[in-house]
């Protein structure tokens, strides 16, 4: 990859790293003024509960989305152990992997779409925001990292076995 390319890639992850951590923000602050007025005053925002908890279901979503991009996704060492000391078995299996992955997404897409249709008729209770947006999210979630399978398996992108760290 040349740097042209590193550019817009890394302005891209800085303004979803930027929107993660605003929402994570929102969600902390609504969370501790709601926790205060409750406690200290005995009265709330009944808001706070509906916006931390769609604000919530964006951020691990969006996440989610970045770690696939980083490769940064959950693994499990004792299959990678077993397929570092097996190249052979490992390159014939990247496809299998690829598709299975998109495969999944497609799963994950469907049952998502078909909720955010079942959403647009119905609001939230308090802000009366579409309930359509809380499925959103993993629909989106499903066709970047889909998109994303998809690229790599066209490209023939080796599996990236370098995780760092240990997961059981």
């Amino acid at each position: 990859m040349n740097t042209s390319d590193a550019v817009p890639t890394t302005r891209l992850v800085w303004a979803v790293e930027n929107l993660m951590a605003l929402c994570l923000a929102v969600m902390a602050l609504a969370v501790f003024v709601n926790v205060v007025l409750r406690y200290g005053f005995g009265t709330g925002v009944a808001a706070s509960e509906e916006v931390s908890r769609l604000l919530f279901v964006w951020m691990v979503f969006i996440g989610a989305s970045v770690a696939y991009a980083r490769n940064e996704h959950m693994v499990f060492t004792g299959l990678l152990v077993a397929l570092r000391r097996r190249r052979e078995l490992l390159a014939g299996l990247t496809v299998l992997i690829r598709l299975l992955e998109i495969a999944a997404c497609v799963a994950l897409a469907w049952g998502a779409w078909q909720q955010v249709l079942v959403g647009l008729g119905s609001h939230s209770v308090v802000l009366g925001y579409s309930t359509a947006l809380l499925p959103l999210p993993a629909f989106l979630c499903a066709v970047a990292i889909g998109a994303m399978a998809l690229w790599r398996l066209l490209r023939h992108e080796p599996l990236d076995l370098g995780h760092g760290a240990d997961v059981e």
